[in-house]
């Protein structure tokens, strides 16, 4: 996310600008137009804002001593369906139980752990307090999940994303434990899968995520395949629904 720099007046939320709540939208210039990643800045992470940026394709990923960047990268990673991998060493921990998997057990504890976890190449963490209290704001709403892996009743790893209708988009994850986040977030994605996901955002390339299978699409195929999937969402009549299960973990049978 480039160097980091003292913070300055204009870091983080805007004061000034309007809280929108989660039935407000806002607007953002179109992705696919913009020169770079980044489509704008400036506003504020109130659940309205947050909604009204992942249906456009767009999420905030900035510095602590930045305004708030909303970025759309090009090319985008997402999952579909029949590109899941899961490797032969995976499938032998799942089925042997190595990990107790369990959905949004305990969401702040994983928005945490993802936070604190040392990342390669990076100074700090993007997960902010301002975008910890908004995520776990959109968690008390109901709009954004988290997966987690036990092991010897301690939390091992995790992963957490925000569901809108057919379409997943994942954030972070982090392990304590070796294959603890692959673990949550493969018993995850299988579940979304058999739930009738249509594909996984995972924002930018990794190797991690293309060890799962990730694939690399065009920011215009990304934005044209999300507007076509939230339209097959709004037809159906299910937004709410789909979006926004009161228990999720129960749901999709996890404690």
């Amino acid at each position: 996310m480039g160097q980091r720099r003292r913070p300055g007046p204009g870091a983080g939320p805007d004061p000034r600008f309007p809280y929108l709540m989660e039935y407000e939208r806002f607007c953002f210039p179109q992705a696919e137009e913009a020169g770079g990643s980044v489509v704008a800045l400036g506003g504020n992470l109130s659940p309205g804002m947050l909604l009204s940026a992942y249906e456009q394709g767009i999420f905030p990923w900035y510095n602590q001593e930045d305004p708030i960047l909303w970025q759309s990268p090009d090319p985008r990673f997402i999952i579909l369906p029949q590109g899941l991998h899961v490797s032969a060493s995976m499938e032998r921990a799942l089925k042997r139980g190595d990990f107790e998997i369990a959905l949004d057990r305990d969401f702040p504890a994983i928005i945490r752990g993802c936070a604190a976890m040392p990342r390669p190449g990076q100074e700090g963490t993007w997960i902010t307090g301002d975008i910890i209290a908004a995520y776990e704001r959109m968690h008390r709403l109901g709009w954004v999940h988290s997966a987690e892996s036990y092991q010897d009743g301690e939390l091992a790893g995790g992963c957490y994303g925000m569901r809108l209708g057919k379409v997943f988009f994942g954030e972070s994850m982090f392990a304590r434990r070796a294959n603890a986040s692959k673990a949550a977030f493969l018993a995850l994605a299988r579940l979304l899968f058999q739930d009738g996901l249509a594909f996984i955002d995972c924002q930018v390339p990794t190797p991690h995520l293309q060890s799962l299978g990730g694939t690399a699409v065009g920011r215009r195929d990304f934005i044209r395949l999300l507007r076509e999937t939230l339209a097959d969402r709004d037809r159906e009549g299910v937004r709410d629904q789909a979006d926004r299960r009161g228990n999720w973990g129960k749901y999709y049978g996890y404690p």
